[in-house]
Order: structure tokens, then sequence, then C-alpha cells
């Protein structure tokens, strides 16, 4: 049974716009949470308002996690926070071979899911209470690599890194990571483009679990570390199988 209450918790999501981050902001209103919502896009939170029924406890900031005065003043304008969340990813541009591997693409992943993940403990730690908690989200990339995933292999293996050193430095507030498998969400467009479809179908007959993750499938995951007082510096695998097939 979980023992940190999350009705009527203050969390943020970084990337919640979309994808996993969405699934779980629609999770934690359902159980009476206030939750903002933090993303690059206007236009993208825009629409995660209406899909989310501009729910009443739900709020969005235009924020940049890469910029590290755009995260101060995330936190500076937020008051108290019980949880934070960051789902963000940008790897446009980053699945290639090595010799069509541009710098700034890699840099792209790195300042979303190394740099900023910091960015967000640097600033919001202080905000957060002893029950607290930070949760990140590596990938399976990091486990079962594949040619063009160098970059992101990478950029996952040192998120969990960061993981337990923070949970050593910033305890007792919780940090922790979910590697989630291949999940259906909106990213396989710049990982597959119009074989999305086909390359999700053919990893699901693979999988010991016979299909491909769900946005949802994250979010209970999330939501788990989230409410349970005993689990930090923990990678949390949620990939139907994956590291062993």
């Amino acid at each position: 049974m979980t023992d940190i209450r999350i009705e009527g918790a203050r969390i943020i999501i970084v990337g919640g716009s979309s994808g996993m981050g969405l699934a779980l902001a629609a999770r934690l209103l359902g159980e009476g949470a206030v939750v903002t919502i933090a993303g690059r896009s206007e236009d993208k939170l825009m629409a995660a308002r209406r899909d989310l029924g501009e729910h009443p406890g739900l709020a969005t900031v235009a924020v940049d996690i890469s910029r590290e005065e755009e995260v101060a003043a995330l936190f500076g304008n937020s008051g108290p926070v019980d949880h934070i969340v960051s789902t963000a990813a940008d790897i446009e541009g980053a699945y290639q071979l090595l010799p069509k591997i541009e710098l700034t693409a890699a840099q792209r992943v790195v300042e979303s899911k190394i740099y900023g993940p910091l960015l967000l403990a640097k600033y919001g730690a202080s905000h957060l209470p002893p029950s607290g908690s930070i949760t990140y989200t590596s990938g399976i990339a990091a486990y079962r690599p594949a040619a063009r995933g160098s970059v992101v292999a990478a950029v996952n293996a040192a998120l969990e890194g960061l993981v337990r050193a923070l949970a050593i430095e910033l305890a007792p507030i919780r940090i922790n990571a979910v590697s989630p498998g291949w999940v259906d969400t909106p990213i396989w467009s710049f990982v597959a483009g119009e074989a999305k479809q086909a390359t999700l179908d053919a990893m699901a007959e693979r999988l010991p679990a016979g299909r491909v993750g769900r946005p949802d499938d994250i979010a209970d995951a999330i939501r788990f570390l989230i409410g349970n007082g005993f689990t930090t510096g923990t990678i949390l695998h949620v990939e139907g199988g994956h590291r062993l097939v």
C-alpha cells in the first residue's frame, strides 16, 4: 500500500503535454492532485488542457528546462511543490548512424535528458518537503541499444547515474526513474517515421508481454514511485520483458 497522499498534492510534470506525461496528468488529476504541466510549446499545452477537459486542478506553464533561467523562474513562481516528474525528451534528429549524427541533435538530447533533469533538481529540491520526490524517465536503449541509437543509449545510461547520485545528495527527498520499453507515443514519429506502426508491431511479436507499451503503463509506474515512500535511487523497468529478448 502506498503511503504518500496524492489528493491535494502539488505536482509538476515536465513534458506532460503528450504521451506518457499526459497520461500521468490525467491519472493524478483523477486522484485529486493539483497538476502543473510544463513544456516548451504553447500549442501543445493548449491541446493538453483541452484533452484533460479544462480540469480545474490543472495549470500549464511554458518553460524550456535546458535554460537555467527558465527553470529558476518556474520554481520561483510556483511556491511549494510536493512532487516533480520529467518525461521530456528531445530526440529529433538523434537516431542516426554515426556518419550522419549532427552534434546539435545530440546536444538537444543531452539538454533535455541530462541538463534539464539536473536543473529541475537544483532549483526544485528546495521547494519539496522531506516526503517529496523527483521522478525521471530513462529508457530501454540504455540496456538494449541498437544501431542509430548510440546517443539516446548513452544519455539514458547517464541519467540513471544521476538518479543514484541525487538520491544520496538530496535525501530524504526520493529520486527515481522509470525505464520504459517501446511505448506507442508520438515520439516514435521521430524514430521510425512512416514505418512507425510496422516497427512497433514487429517488436510486439518479440516481447514476452505480447505487445508494446501504452502511455498508461508508464503513468502507473510513475504513480507508484511518487506514492511509495520507501523507494529511492531506483530504476523501475516497465518494458514488457524487453531486457530478456
